[in-house]
């Protein structure tokens, strides 16, 4: 039985199988969680330095938007001394629905290590010429990140979700460039000197008005461009209801995935039509496969194994998709892997699948804007995070989208000053399509 589905207890030598993805489930009690939350107000990395108000505005509309989750997203495996933010708002008017623009996300993030940043910005420039991320270390979210044990630890459920104090002293490898060299600077002779080259001015006019002309103009400077001061709550939309956020590892039973329905019984005590309705069975099955929507429904077998997740977590992993053929499922869909990953035995005998890992290159998100390196995935929001913020609406006038997926920049760009800085991040909605089945 998956967990937070039921509160009968399972039986230990159940067959399952646990993935690498965090799911997000949302509380009204506290978790030890101070920062992540669904729905509610946000908060920033410096209360005393908020982004510009711009980036919480709709691109239809031009109005604010409520937020729709706040994440507490350092990852010191990836990103040491790095402390980082996750911010996704999206629009309540029903003529925005559907519309780019209507949906975004925001990542905030402060470096506090110099020694690894002097790294970054080499790697960075590094990206922004071959669009490909540095390589993944081993990866352990749950302890290192979120502070929930690996699947195949056998200790009691913690909150991933809660905020970690920052790591030990422990010793930097990028402290130190070992390709610097120093020398001095080496003994020149003197020589004759050269004439001096005549001065433009002196030379005719004709060939002084070709150089001019075969010089690329300067570039005019651009205006600074100050933000928009973060308006008061009063200014705001009306916020959804904040929850707190639990999380736990996807726990999947093989022997509740659904496949295609089976064919109809047939009657086994006349042979002839036994014969004709097995291929009548057949041909109808064969044609009802071919109209199946195979991504929708394995996005609802998925689902509906822990229904009331709201946040599906994998960084640099692969999204489950809710369309292939939409916008963002064309874009995505050819570098979704093939198959589930390798499966390797837990401590307590069961399964534990750990899924491929999709550099920036494989998952088709664009590339970061800021900096020009890959974006990778990180994070995509379900249906039931509509249930749990519309649950005080009334009316039917609600969101209505299958997925909210948020890919960010995999150099993690951004607040190498020591300040704060706010990166618009991508943001890939798929809208509701009735109908489907």
């Amino acid at each position: 039985m998956a967990p937070h589905d039921s509160d009968s207890s399972s039986d230990d030598s159940e067959d399952f199988t646990t993935t690498d993805v965090l799911l997000g489930y949302a509380s009204k009690e506290p978790t030890g969680d101070t920062i992540s939350q669904l729905g509610g107000r946000p908060t920033w990395l410096d209360p005393s330095q908020p982004p510009s108000a711009t980036l919480a505005k709709c691109k239809i509309c031009n109005d604010y938007m409520p937020l729709l989750l706040q994440l507490h997203g350092d990852l010191p495996e990836y990103f040491p001394g790095h402390e980082r933010r996750l911010h996704l708002f999206g629009c309540k008017r029903r003529t925005c629905r559907t519309k780019e623009g209507s949906v975004r996300g925001i990542r905030s993030v402060r470096v506090t290590d110099s020694s690894w940043n002097a790294k970054n910005k080499k790697a960075q420039k590094g990206a922004a010429d071959n669009r490909s991320p540095v390589a993944a270390p081993v990866r352990d979210l749950g302890s290192s990140i979120f502070g929930v044990a690996p699947p195949s630890a056998n200790n009691g459920l913690t909150n991933p979700f809660s905020s970690l104090p920052t790591s030990g002293s422990s010793s930097n490898p990028f402290s130190s460039n070992p390709f610097s060299t120093s020398s001095a600077n080496p003994t020149t002779t003197s020589s004759s000197p050269k004439p001096a080259a005549p001065a433009i001015s002196d030379l005719p006019t004709t060939f002084a008005q070709k150089i001019r002309l075969s010089s690329p103009p300067l570039p005019e400077p651009k205006p600074a461009i100050h933000p928009e001061p973060w308006p008061s709550d009063l200014d705001l939309p009306h916020p959804y209801p904040a929850y707190h956020l639990d999380a736990d590892y996807e726990t999947l039973d093989p022997a509740s995935e659904q496949s295609v329905p089976p064919p109809p019984p047939m009657d086994l005590d006349d042979p002839i039509s036994s014969t004709s309705a097995s291929v009548s069975a057949a041909e109808d099955t064969e044609t009802f496969e071919s109209t199946l929507d195979k991504t929708f429904l394995r996005f609802a077998d998925r689902l509906a194994q822990n229904p009331l997740q709201i946040l599906r977590y994998d960084f640099r992993g692969f999204p489950l998709l809710y369309s292939k053929t939409d916008t963002v499922g064309t874009l995505l869909a050819t570098h979704q892997p093939r198959f589930a990953g390798q499966e390797k035995s837990s401590g307590s005998g069961k399964k534990i699948t750990t899924a491929p890992r999709a550099g920036s290159a494989a998952i088709g998100i664009p590339a970061c804007h800021n900096c020009g390196a890959g974006r990778v995935f990180e994070l995509q929001l379900t249906p039931q995070t509509i249930a749990e913020l519309e649950v005080e609406e009334e009316g039917l006038e609600g969101m209505e989208w299958g997925s909210v997926l948020l890919g960010v920049c995999g150099m993690d760009c951004g607040g190498e000053d020591g300040g704060v800085r706010y990166v618009e991040e991508w943001v890939g909605v798929q809208w509701e399509e009735r109908g489907r089945l």
